[in-house]
This record gives C-alpha cells, structure tokens and sequence, in this order.
C-alpha cells in the first residue's frame, strides 16, 4: 500500500489518508467541501460539490490517475432534494462511460456540509 498525499486538497480532518493506492486501484477518502487551506465552502449544494469533485480530481492527479479512471463514485447528501443539482455539477466532471455510482441521503454529514464524495480509480505511476 502506498499513501497518497497532496497539498492541492484539504489534509484528513481524522486518522485517514486522502487516498491510498493499493492492488492497482487508488481509494480516495470521502471529499467534502473544503479548500486545500482547510476553509469551509459555504452555499448550495452545488457549490459544496463542486469544491468536493475539485479535491477529489487533485487527489488523484497527486496519485497520477484522473477523473477519466474512476471506477465508482459514492457520494452522500444530507438532503436528497439537492440530488438534481449535484448531478448537474457531477456532469461537469464526469464523461461518458461514466463510473458506476450511489447516491445516499444521510442525516449529518462532517462539519454540518451537505456533500460528501468518495471514489475508487485506476492507478496511476
């Protein structure tokens, strides 16, 4: 296993790493939405998305792997309402064949924000 760090995304807020590549594949860690300085984006869940989808795309350009190598995507919202909009901000990032996907609505997410992504990819270098 190999350690992926970078300080173009916010550091683990616990005792994880942003992304570990293990076996080929890279587990990048739940993304949520906070600048690389560690500030909270406020706003509609759009906004949070995007600045989640930005973190996990450095991720793994940190692990030499990309967006076009993700395999699955699992995202949480804490309102399942925002599901439109966030696949609106999902499509920004994402192309066809598009990773296999879930989507989970929860009560609470760290720090009170409203997203939450998580991806495994294809390993880079």
């Amino acid at each position: 296993m190999e350690k992926i760090v970078t300080n173009q995304a916010p550091a683990a807020i616990g005792p994880y790493s942003q992304a570990i590549r293990a076996g080929g594949l890279v587990f990048v860690s739940g993304q949520i939405p906070l600048t690389p300085e560690g500030a909270l984006v406020e706003g509609t869940i759009a906004e949070q998305a995007r600045q989640a989808l930005t973190n996990l795309k450095a991720i793994l350009e940190a692990a030499g792997s990309g967006l076009d190598r993700v395999v699955q995507v699992t995202a949480y919202l804490t309102d399942i309402a925002g599901f439109d909009a966030f696949n609106k901000v999902y499509a920004e990032f994402f192309t066809e064949p598009y990773p296999a996907r879930a989507v989970v609505g929860v009560a609470e997410l760290p720090k009170g924000v409203k997203v939450e992504v998580a991806a495994v990819a294809l390993g880079g270098a």
